[in-house]
């Protein structure tokens, strides 16, 4: 009785598995490349059709992480949070820096709305891309004062320190540190790298 239980298993399991290559044959056999006919001898060569990679899709992907990077950096991904220093918001805006970019808000409604937040981080980094373009075109991929300089890390130090001291920088090594001792060098590295989309 047990053997006659073990062929009826084995059966039904060949039978499923039979209907379940039937099924994925159906299914994807609109996919399949024709039969194509091979010579008896000699080399075969078959086209390979070059699969390409959304660039666009690649540098926004590269833009968020630098986004999500630099925020947990400066605020834990915190929309709500305000500094000891009276800085705000998820990338730790300061009033003055909202009022030169053209907001008009209080601190209130700055807190309360990560579009704003996100829409003025977006401002920022145009900003100090157009101020700042001339550095990024000079020494992008150059090592300055021992740091491997890029457009990301360029950008994320202006925003640490402003466009001034990273101009100070390049022309004489100077450092800026922040309140807490946070070295702008130290974001040229850390946030170096990303294909940013401004």
């Amino acid at each position: 009785m047990k053997k006659k239980l073990n062929s009826i298993t084995i059966f039904l399991l060949f039978a499923l598995a039979l209907f379940s290559l039937m099924a994925f044959t159906s299914v994807y056999r609109a996919v399949v490349n024709p039969i194509i006919e091979l010579p008896s001898k000699g080399i075969v060569t078959i086209p390979i059709e070059p699969v390409t990679v959304n660039e666009m899709e690649l540098i926004v992907t590269s833009h968020q992480a630098f986004l999500d990077a630099i925020g947990f950096r400066e605020s834990g991904n915190r929309y709500d949070i305000v500094n000891s220093f009276g800085y705000m918001g998820k990338y730790q805006f300061g009033k003055s820096t909202l009022k030169g970019l053209g907001f008009k808000v209080t601190q209130e409604e700055f807190l309360n709305s990560p579009e704003l937040q996100e829409q003025a981080m977006q401002e920022l980094l145009r900003h100090n891309k157009k101020k700042l373009k001339r550095f990024i075109k000079k020494y992008d991929g150059k090592v300055v004062h021992g740091v491997l300089i890029t457009e990301s890390g360029i950008l994320a130090a202006a925003h640490l320190a402003g466009q001034g001291n990273v101009r100070k920088f390049f022309r004489n090594g100077y450092e800026f540190k922040d309140g807490f001792g946070t070295k702008m060098t130290s974001y040229m590295e850390m946030f170096g790298g990303y294909n940013l989309n401004v």
